[in-house]
C-alpha cells in the first residue's frame, strides 16, 4: 500500500510558519507531508495544475489549505478535488478574527472541514487516513494514550 499523503497548500509564504507546524504534526502520525504554494485568487490555473499532479497519485491523501482574510483556497481545492480537505486559516489580529467567516461559509456541494489549530489539523488528518493504514490508526492511539497519562500524571501529582 502507498504511504499516505498531506498536501500542504497555502496561499503565499506568508502561511510559512503555520503551516510547517501542520508539517511536523503529520510526521509525528507517521504521515508525508508536502508543502506547496499557491494562490486560488492570483494563480488559479497553477493551484489547479498542482491539484491535479496530486490527484493522479494512486494513494490515500487529504489537503489541508492554510489562507487567511478571503479564504478561496479551501472551497476552490474542496471543489476541484476527491480527496478530504480540511482548511486551517491562520488567526489574524488585524482583522479581529472576521476573516474566519471566510472559510467557514461555503456554497452547497463544497465542503472542507475548518480545524483552526495546526496539530488538530495533522490529528483530524490522521484519523481520516488512519482508516485505511494501520500503522497511522495506531499511532493515533498512541497519541490519545500519552495525552491520558499526562492527565492522570497530573492530577496525581496535585493529590
Amino acid at each position: 500500500m502507498n504511504k499516505p499523503l498531506v498536501v500542504i497548500l497555502m496561499g503565499s509564504k506568508a502561511d510559512l510558519e503555520h503551516s510547517q507546524k501542520i508539517a511536523a504534526a503529520c510526521r509525528e502520525y507517521g504521515l508525508e507531508a508536502v508543502l506547496r504554494i499557491g494562490s486560488a485568487h492570483k494563480t488559479p490555473e497553477h493551484v489547479a495544475r498542482l491539484l491535479a499532479e496530486y490527484e493522479a497519485e494512486a494513494r490515500p491523501k487529504v489537503y489541508i489549505t492554510v489562507a487567511g482574510r478571503s479564504n478561496a483556497l479551501s472551497g476552490f481545492t474542496d471543489g476541484a478535488v476527491d480527496a478530504p480537505v480540511i482548511a486551517c486559516p491562520p488567526l489574524s489580529e488585524a482583522f479581529g478574527g472576521a476573516d474566519i467567516f471566510s472559510s467557514l461559509r461555503m456554497p452547497s456541494g463544497v465542503a472542507p472541514a475548518v480545524v483552526l489549530e495546526p496539530a488538530n489539523a495533522a490529528l483530524l488528518a490522521a484519523k481520516i487516513l488512519g482508516l485505511a493504514d494501520a500503522g497511522v490508526r495506531e499511532a493515533v492511539a498512541r497519541s490519545r494514550r500519552r495525552a491520558a497519562e499526562k492527565i492522570l500524571e497530573d492530577d496525581a501529582s496535585i493529590q
